[in-house]
């Protein structure tokens, strides 16, 4: 480190102790009106909550997908590095893996998990992409809370399967991100966003 940028650490360390110690002991819920979850259910309203954030964040990655021109669906930023088409791919994949190797929730017929990110034809990824929507939507209107309190094993940790559907909503919105970044490299102004 910089002896010059010393007086600005020292700053941040000062300003961070401040504030832990002015930091309340306890932190309370924003709302009494959220119910706790309790070890047989899943959050109140987390159905409801978790399909609204899904459709939000599914439909802009469908209509960014379909906003692309077929000739940038081979495009990649660098060796190396996904191009827009499996990128794409990519997140459909998961939002079938997710349910079916944590959740137990049986895969479509004719759904191959491992091929499903060598597709690079613009029209089949966009349809492979609704679809996977689809499946999330119709897999998780499906569960009971009980099953959705049901633990599971989600990279090496025991979680609750509910958390697996945050787990899923996470890594297509780090992906949304991601390809409103290669939509914009390429002169392609996400949809929602003119």
């Amino acid at each position: 480190m910089r002896l010059a940028h010393l007086p600005l650490v020292i700053a941040f360390a000062a300003a961070a102790a401040s504030l832990r110690a002015q930091a309340p002991a306890e932190v309370k819920p924003a709302s009494a009106a959220v119910a706790p979850a309790s070890a047989a259910s899943a959050p109140a309203g987390f159905r409801d909550e978790f399909l609204s954030q899904f459709d939000a964040s599914m439909s802009k990655f469908v209509a960014l997908a379909r906003a692309m021109p077929a000739d940038k669906y081979a495009w990649r930023p660098a060796d190396g590095v996904m191009p827009v088409a499996q990128v794409y791919a990519h997140v459909a994949r998961y939002n079938y893996n997710y349910p079916v190797s944590a959740m137990g929730v049986t895969a479509p017929a004719g759904v191959g998990l491992d091929t499903l990110e060598r597709m690079s034809d613009k029209a089949q990824v966009v349809a492979l992409l609704e679809r996977s929507g689809a499946f999330v939507r119709e897999s998780v209107s499906r569960m009971s809370d009980e099953r959705l309190a049901r633990t599971t094993t989600l990279y090496g940790r025991e979680v609750p399967q509910w958390a697996v559907l945050f787990q899923l909503l996470a890594h297509m919105n780090e992906h949304l991100g991601q390809s409103i970044a290669y939509a914009r490299s390429n002169d392609i102004v996400p949809p929602w966003s003119r």
